[in-house]
């Protein structure tokens, strides 16, 4: 477009105007902007993981979730361990297996507290960290990032434990499903390098309630039992190895008493000692493998400070 000139004799100014925007456009071009400014304040995703680590937390930040790197030390051996031998052998075989590239099953250790449902799990990493195997931690809360976890391992050369302590479920809890996935080893979750290791209170991981019998009906002669109760056994079916620890007897926890003591180098005290610690297992409410390693601890440390 060419205006004409301000003055006469002047020679006319040529002036190039943008055609004229779409509402459209204009809309698209301030989402542009917005999102350039979005990307600036997002937190830049978290560098490889440190694979000379042996154990590994899964932690989440905003959008991005990282494998940090955790000290392993003061781990428990399996040596100390006692009373639950069954179990033990059965995991230490099971972890064999997958460790030489064999078929090998996701386990669930479910049981009362003090048990050593978690000290089992732990244990292994001791055992077999100089072969390949590692540790990690995926929290309750993250257990819908599981995929990402073993998409984030797949190709490594190690071997990895999923480690999911102290598992369960309330009722209207779905997060269980993500789990769920990976047991079944689906197209996108099968990793291969990767198992579920788990302990729990509960049987099942998921709450047993009374109504779930009322809801049970007698077909032919046979017990059916309600949704509810085959969802619930359908999850703790999907391991494999579905391994319980019971509580232990006075004889046992007495044996594992002295143990400790033994460890710690404190001097048994006989049935002064047995006294004692049935005493402590009394006030603590349970006979538990806890319980035996809290008293050893306080005899060898008052033990101690009365011989000084």
């Amino acid at each position: 477009m060419i205006l004409p000139p301000s003055r006469p004799g002047a020679a006319g100014v040529c002036v190039i105007f943008p055609p004229r925007m779409s509402a459209l456009e204009s809309l698209l071009q301030r989402l542009e902007q917005l999102l350039v400014r979005i990307e600036a304040r997002l937190p830049p995703p978290p560098a490889a993981p440190d694979w000379s680590a042996v154990a590994y937390c899964w932690r989440r930040e905003a959008f991005h979730g990282y494998l940090q790197p955790i000290a392993a030390s003061a781990l428990p051996r399996l040596d100390d361990l006692l009373c639950i031998d069954d179990a033990k052998e059965t995991v230490v075989a099971n972890t064999r297996q997958f460790l030489t590239r064999l078929p090998a099953n996701h386990v669930l250790v479910w049981g009362p507290r003090g048990t050593g449902k978690s000290s089992l799990i732990k244990a292994l990493l001791n055992e077999f960290a100089d072969q390949g195997l590692r540790l990690v931690e995926v929290d309750r809360e993250h257990l819908a990032d599981l995929p990402d976890i073993i998409e984030r391992l797949a190709g490594r050369p190690e071997r990895f434990i999923l480690f999911c302590d102290d598992l369960s479920f309330e009722a209207q809890d779905t997060r269980y499903k993500a789990l769920k996935v990976i047991l079944d080893g689906s197209v996108r979750a099968g990793a291969g390098n990767a198992l579920v290791y788990a302990t729990s209170n509960r049987r099942h991981l998921l709450p047993e309630l009374r109504r779930d019998n009322w809801e049970a009906q007698m077909i032919d002669g046979e017990l059916h039992q309600s949704e509810s109760v085959e969802e619930r056994i359908s999850l703790s079916e999907r391991f494999g190895l579905w391994l319980p620890l019971h509580p232990f007897s006075q004889e046992e926890y007495l044996r594992i008493v002295r143990h400790w003591l033994k460890r710690l180098g404190a001097r048994d005290g006989g049935e002064t000692v047995e006294q004692a610690a049935l005493q402590w297992a009394l006030r603590q409410g349970s006979r538990s493998g806890r319980s035996a390693w809290q008293f050893a601890k306080d005899w060898a440390g008052r033990a101690a400070l009365a011989a000084s």
